[in-house]
């Protein structure tokens, strides 16, 4: 069996997989705990917790495989495939992985989060590469891009473009923000989905009285790229006027959907591209999955939307370990 030990320590998730030609064999994930109502963690503190997390990990990790099994270990290094993109949150893993790869005598592949994001995505949503290039969002905590992708000889056979992005707050801090003034535990995605799933699209408690209309928050968007700062201040403006929480909820979600609804329009139309994948912990709402699909997957836009499986769209390692695998393949090539 050829299997590869995989690493992600993003910023809330310390997370640590192995992966062989067979499938997931171990995928472990500890939260990083934040304190009620606060909206993250400093670098130092969520660097400190995942150097205590990743000895427990690694070891029950190495429990489920053999250490003569393992061919590769892959780690993410950085936030995006670019030389420039640091968060020192990643250095924890790097190290780990790079002595891990030393002590097992194994090649050792660097690899980005967002391409981890990517390949999780790629394997469960079953997207064909042989078809060529796609166009991919990723939405979390941090990040919402607008990619080109396609199949190369870098990055883990993928070459990734951004075409657009957020000009200022990503969907995910979004979420997070009018879900901790909700009173949510931070991250707030789950929990938001939830209350938003308490309020009927068009129920009368989900109107705004002085324009009796529904309620609803600005999907701003510029060519390809999106922002968010003006609808979170909308949101946080009607909790402090009163309007019921969940109609706030649910109009987060709408206000999500309707801005990439948007820019995948006129990305699909524009580049002629219509297969799309979408990754990222916020890309697990099941609102935004039948809304994107009820709205671009008929004829007058053509999509064909892949969502990464909702166990592998959060922030995890089995990515990293696939892009390793790909790596393998190309005869040790750097990804």
């Amino acid at each position: 069996m050829k299997a590869v030990l995989g690493i992600d320590t993003s910023c809330y998730v310390t997370s640590v997989a192995v992966v062989a030609e067979g499938g997931v064999v171990a995928d472990l994930r500890r939260p990083l705990a934040v304190e009620r109502g606060s909206l993250g963690l400093r670098q130092a503190e969520a660097v400190f917790a995942h150097v205590r997390a990743l000895p427990d990990l690694l070891e029950e990790a190495l429990q489920k495989v053999q250490p003569q099994d393992l061919a590769a270990v892959a780690a993410s290094i950085r936030p995006r495939p670019l030389p420039e993109s640091y968060l020192p949150v990643f250095k924890a893993g790097e190290g780990f992985g790079r002595w891990a790869a030393r002590l097992l005598g194994c090649p050792f592949f660097p690899a980005s989060h967002q391409a981890g994001h990517l390949w999780a995505g790629i394997w469960s949503a079953d997207l064909p590469l042989q078809e060529g290039p796609f166009l991919a969002v990723h939405l979390s905590g941090g990040t919402t891009e607008l990619l080109y992708v396609e199949p190369a000889q870098a990055e883990g056979r993928l070459r990734i473009e951004v075409l657009g992005r957020t000009l200022d707050l990503a969907a995910g801090q979004m979420v997070d923000r009018v879900g901790v003034a909700l009173g949510l535990d931070f991250p707030a995605g789950p929990a938001l989905e939830r209350l938003a799933g308490e309020a009927e699209e068009e129920r009368p408690a989900e109107r705004d009285g002085k324009e009796g209309r529904v309620f609803s928050l600005p999907a701003a968007v510029r060519g390809y790229d999106l922002s968010f700062s003006g609808a979170t201040s909308a949101a946080l403006r009607a909790l402090e006027r009163g309007v019921e929480p969940a109609v706030v909820a649910r109009a987060v979600q709408r206000c999500i959907s309707k801005a990439l609804e948007k820019v995948l329009r006129r990305a699909v139309a524009e580049t002629g591209i219509r297969r799309v994948l979408l990754v990222g912990g916020v890309a697990a709402n099941s609102f935004l999955r039948e809304r994107l699909k009820l709205r671009l997957e008929h004829r007058a836009v053509g999509a064909r939307l892949y969502f990464a499986d909702p166990r592998w769209s959060g922030d995890n390692a089995v990515g990293v370990a696939l892009l390793g695998l790909a790596c393998l393949e190309e005869a040790g090539e750097r990804c």
